[in-house]
């Protein structure tokens, strides 16, 4: 009883993820496009810095400049994909905990990452230096795809791996 009760009281809580996720991504987006630009491009400065160290490269600072420029676009498309790709797990874990299974589960959880994307590039234009992009949603729509598709792979495990051998032995116990 006290156990049920609990569950009913705590479960809606399993998507306060969920909505911090949402909340992180919509700050991205608020910041005008310097702000955004000069984020992604310190970190491909970090990753350059750090490969020209580990691997004892021993570029110049005009190399260090040119990989740094050619890897900035792939590192801000990454980024956007791994905020939905952590999205899409933290909107898919609730929906399975409410039992939203089989196809379902990558269609409401697609569906309410890739509107949520589509939000977010709305949002976007009316940001300075900012500006709506189909195929950001597109590189959104990549990482969401991969992240309901985890969190049903690893759902699927959980029930083949650990609770069906334990509702086997709740049968035995009988």
């Amino acid at each position: 009883m006290l156990r049920t009760f609990l569950r009913a009281l705590l479960k809606p809580f399993s998507f306060v993820p969920a909505i911090m996720m949402m909340y992180l991504i919509y700050s991205f987006s608020a910041q005008d496009g310097t702000v955004s630009g000069n984020l992604s491009y310190r970190i491909s400065e970090i990753i350059i810095e750090s490969a020209d160290e580990a691997f004892e490269l021993n570029w110049s600072d005009s190399e260090i400049d040119y990989y740094i420029e050619r890897i900035h676009y792939p590192v801000r498309k990454l980024a956007h994909m791994t905020e939905y790709f952590l999205l899409a797990i933290s909107v898919s874990f609730p929906l399975y905990v409410y039992g939203v299974r089989g196809l379902w589960l990558p269609i409401l959880a697609g569906g309410i990452c890739v509107g949520f994307a589509s939000l977010d590039e709305y949002h976007q234009s009316f940001v300075a230096g900012r500006g709506p992009s189909k195929k950001d949603v597109a590189i959104d729509s990549i990482g969401i795809a991969i992240g309901v598709l985890m969190v049903q792979f690893i759902c699927f495990l959980g029930r083949i791996t650990v609770f069906r051998p334990l509702a086997r032995r709740k049968k035995e116990h009988r």
